[in-house]
């Protein structure tokens, strides 16, 4: 298709070419679409405002200055003039004389979609022959057969012109509204730099890729669009692209928390780079999914050494535990106590051993309830406290506001609990650990654990998170960070390693959301396609006293959102009729919308899910009236 549209887009610029007349098109913005050759030679423009994108006003302004117009006064408020008269977007016909003395109309034609097509007709000569005709009509009365025969072929041959413009436009508008609609449509943004890293092209997908960005940005340059830390990231990459060598790389936006993967292509003309085609796509979670699959197979490589190993082992313990039982009540020497108890000692931890592996290897189920933030630090300060050497200080900063949120607590605090006693391990009996959470852009609940320690090695920043990875010798297992990790990506949430100025920071990102509180019987939007399910849960909320609005798309969801402001609740399944996700419809919500919680079947590492936790509670499918009225009443599920 795309080779289509450029060889047919050749063969219209090549016919244009062949034309006696000037043809030009600008869009709804004044910037130049496209212009054939004759343009050029009739005006004498340089190269840069026959380029497309080119500036209407600047156009008029050139002309101005060099003379076309002749003697005017006022050259800014004459530029404007023009500039206003050509917004109006109104058909119009004009004849002018030119500086130069030549004569010249000007016919302009709106386009449906905006902008305008004219035409710019060479007619010095038909107006001298009309002079002349007007001046010697009674001695020259045989060559005034001549000229208005000559005069009707050339009007035959501008009607025939005329027509060819027309096929034209028609064909250039369609081509312009096909890329237009291709490119705006893909979830990913396009756009065209030129030598001065100035947008010339946007498909206005960027705030959507990157987050608190604009999307109107022609004419700005790369730098001042995307901000210092991301054109630093970018930079070196595009210079590449500008000696001709075309690249791929990923780079993480600190401003939106994005992992974006750019495409840079050359563009080349006659030889020469004139420019770089940009094609940003954010994959943030397309790398999060490939996180969590590593992590899912080295989870699978335990289950499968514990699977085969675990009922063996753990009988051979129970013999060991039990002989040294029966040693323990004969008459034996001093000496052999002690061993008698090491090895018991030795037994029990590789049972505790065996039984956490376990733990890792088994389906963990997330089970969020209404979390209270500073309870759970207090409940957690009393646990670590009492794993603390005298020496090392726990200091805790809650920075949360007072509000409630939906928080796995259990394992969050396990979580936490497994980094404070990191920490201690790697201050070797003296130092400061802090933890922290913080709210970051109401989307984030970020928990920090650092500590004065020596830090992470590079090695341990690499592999700290795989199973089994340890730097405690025979004294660790290897599988808290791991345990951590998981839980994170559970919630939909990452684990972030690195270094500070005074030792090492663990960041626990998790998402943030709200306790709904639905127990009052209310009016619920519920979003299914599937009508058997839709009726199942419909009978459901309305024995819990709950009325009912249905709809099977998106679109029909967001409809009803505005027309209904009584709706108190949206219970939305993930994947519906037509293109739009269930995710789709939250991410469209304003902000005065009501709370939605989604509905799944699908497996808690898919992509659709993990944006779905970051938005809002999930339900899991299959589900009865209990699980639901708890869901309602509690904002989760138990």
């Amino acid at each position: 298709m795309d080779t289509d549209i450029s060889n047919t887009a050749a063969t219209t610029r090549a016919g244009l070419n062949l034309i006696q007349q000037a043809l030009t098109i600008y869009d709804d913005e004044l910037r130049l679409v496209i212009c054939n050759r004759r343009f050029g030679e009739m005006f004498r423009l340089p190269s840069h405002l026959l380029t497309r994108g080119a500036n209407f006003k600047d156009t008029i302004r050139h002309l101005v200055e060099n003379g076309e117009y002749g003697d005017v006064g006022d050259i800014t408020k004459f530029v404007q003039d023009r500039v206003d008269t050509a917004r109006a977007f109104e058909p119009h016909y004009m004849e002018r004389v030119r500086a130069n003395g030549q004569i010249i109309s000007v016919e302009g034609a709106p386009l449906s979609q905006g902008g305008w097509v004219a035409v710019y007709t060479d007619i010095t000569r038909i107006k001298r022959q009309e002079d002349m005709l007007r001046g010697h009509s009674e001695e020259l009365s045989g060559q005034l057969l001549n000229y208005a025969e000559e005069l009707a072929a050339k009007n035959r041959q501008l009607e025939a012109t005329n027509t060819a413009l027309e096929q034209a436009k028609r064909e250039l508008t369609e081509i312009e509204a096909r890329t237009r609609l291709t490119t705006e449509m893909m979830p990913a943004h396009i756009a065209h730099v030129n030598l001065e890293r100035r947008y010339t092209y946007s498909n206005r997908k960027l705030s959507s890729v990157m987050p608190e960005r604009p999307s109107d940005i022609i004419g700005r340059t790369v730098a001042e669009t995307l901000g210092a830390q991301a054109y630093a990231q970018l930079k070196s990459k595009l210079n590449r692209a500008f000696q001709g060598e075309a690249n791929v790389f990923e780079f993480n936006d600190n401003l939106s928390s994005r992992r974006i993967r750019t495409a840079l292509t050359p563009d080349e003309k006659n030889s020469k780079i004139v420019g770089v085609y940009i094609l940003s796509m954010d994959v943030t979670e397309e790398t999060q999914a490939r996180s969590a699959l590593q992590q899912a197979s080295k989870r699978q490589m335990a289950a499968q050494l514990t699977n085969g190993l675990a009922h063996d082992f753990s009988n051979l313990l129970t013999i060991i535990m039990g002989a040294q039982s029966r040693l323990d009540t004969l008459d034996l020497h001093p000496d052999a106590q002690y061993l008698i108890d090491a090895t018991k000692d030795a037994a029990a931890r590789g049972g505790a051993l065996l039984n956490t592996i376990a733990d890792m290897t088994d389906t963990r189920k997330l089970n969020p309830e209404d979390t209270h933030i500073p309870t759970l630090f207090k409940r957690l300060t009393s646990l670590a406290r009492s794993a603390l050497p005298q020496n090392i200080e726990l200091v805790i900063k809650n920075d949360m506001p007072s509000e409630n949120y939906l928080l796995d607590n259990g394992m969050l605090q396990d979580s936490l609990l497994n980094l404070i006693l990191n920490a201690r391990d790697a201050l070797a009996g003296s130092g400061k650990i802090t933890l922290s959470a913080q709210e970051i852009k109401n989307t984030w609940i970020e928990f920090t654990v650092t500590d004065t320690g020596p830090g992470f090695s590079q090695d341990a920043l690499k592999n700290a998170m795989n199973p089994f990875y340890t730097t405690k010798g025979t004294e660790g297992t290897g599988l808290g960070l791991s345990m951590v990790y998981d839980m994170a990506k559970l919630s939909g949430g990452e684990v972030i390693l690195n270094n500070n100025y005074a030792g090492a920071r663990v960041v626990l990102r998790l998402p943030q959301r709200d306790v709904i509180e639905l127990t009052k019987p209310g009016l619920i939007l519920l979003v299914e396609d599937n009508p058997a399910l839709r009726d199942n849960v419909r009978l459901m909320l309305t024995e819990l006293g709950h009325a009912v609005v249905e709809a099977n798309s998106a679109i029909e969801a967001q409809s009803l959102i505005k027309g209904l402001p009584e709706i108190s609740l949206i219970l939305c399944d993930l994947r519906l009729e037509g293109q739009e996700t269930g995710v789709d419809l939250a991410t469209n919500l304003s902000s005065s919308a009501p709370p939605i919680i989604f509905m799944t079947s699908l497996p808690a590492l898919d992509n659709l899910h993990q944006d779905a936790l970051r938005l809002g509670t999930v339900l899991p499918k299959p589900f009865d009236a209990t699980t639901l009225k708890l869901i309602l009443q509690n904002g989760h599920a138990l």
